[in-house]
């Protein structure tokens, strides 16, 4: 099992390994872990991610589950890295935080079973699929402005190679306070499954990112919050939420909106059967 981080490393991009405390450049130079800029693990020229996969998820929007998988994209311009900071824009309250493995291709991979799925991703790394459910309306299944918006696509830091996707641990916590706290044994379709499937018409490149779904308790978060996804033997992804220091234009496009289905969504699809109010903000 290998660990690569992409840090900036006086200005350039570069491929560093954990050395204790410190991140280490194939040449030799060295940087306190505390002090290094983190980019993403790749360099996708896709990223591609499940609706739905944890079982949790889908009892807790009382739903039947489709028979086979569906799935959205978040455009390149989303990505973010550990440590980054999330921006909601200025007239928008429901950005809701989603703990999830992530898979990254390896080589090119198309037309491939299960069984040979794993020869080729590169390795694993943590991911968060930050939706601003206030666009939940518009854009019908795609969720373009709700999982695309920029800074939604935090991942990192480590890409871990040879890592055994199954018995592990995943939880989110929220300034200290754990949220999610599933497992990937509650995915219905595994890794491997979702690169096969994907493969069978769309060719994945190296560095292609899959997020394979996560489990129950995503909710909103509020400027100045501090989001972390842990994950077995993955390490841990950090975001602090902040405020956009725009508004969302009004004079074009879809507004932000707080119907039906943004609301019960953005608060785990149940409140309005159980008497909860949504929180005013």
């Amino acid at each position: 099992m290998a660990r690569f981080s992409r840090i900036l490393l006086e200005g350039s991009v570069t491929t560093v390994t954990p050395d204790g405390d410190d991140l280490v450049a194939a040449d030799g130079r060295r940087i306190a872990e505390a002090d290094a800029i983190y980019l993403p693990p790749s360099e996708p020229s896709k990223i591609l991610c499940v609706h739905l996969n944890h079982v949790s998820r889908v009892q807790e929007f009382q739903i039947q589950l489709t028979k086979t998988p569906t799935y959205f994209q978040k455009p390149t311009s989303a990505l973010n890295g550990h440590r980054g900071h999330v921006v909601r824009p200025e007239r928008c309250k429901w950005l809701n935080y989603e703990g999830e493995v992530v898979i990254v291709i390896g080589r090119p991979c198309r037309n491939v079973s299960q069984a040979e799925a794993g020869d080729y991703i590169a390795g694993y790394t943590i991911g968060n699929d930050y939706g601003l459910h206030d666009f939940r309306d518009t854009d019908a299944g795609s969720m373009l402005r709700v999982k695309g918006s920029d800074t939604l696509c935090p991942v990192g830091p480590t890409l871990v190679t040879d890592w055994d996707f199954h018995h592990k641990r995943i939880r989110t916590i929220v300034n200290g306070e754990v949220r999610q706290d599933g497992n990937t044994d509650e995915m219905t379709w595994d890794m491997h499954y979702l690169v096969a499937d994907l493969a069978r018409t769309i060719t994945l490149l190296p560095g292609d990112m899959i997020f394979s779904g996560t489990p129950a308790y995503s909710r909103p978060v509020q400027p100045g919050d501090v989001v972390t996804v842990e994950v077995e033997g993955l390490g841990e992804l950090t975001n602090t939420i902040v405020s956009g220091p725009t508004p969302i234009r009004d004079d074009v496009g879809h507004q932000p909106t707080e119907s039906e289905e943004v609301l019960s969504t953005a608060l785990g699809g149940d409140w309005e059967f159980r008497g909860i109010r949504p929180p005013r903000r």
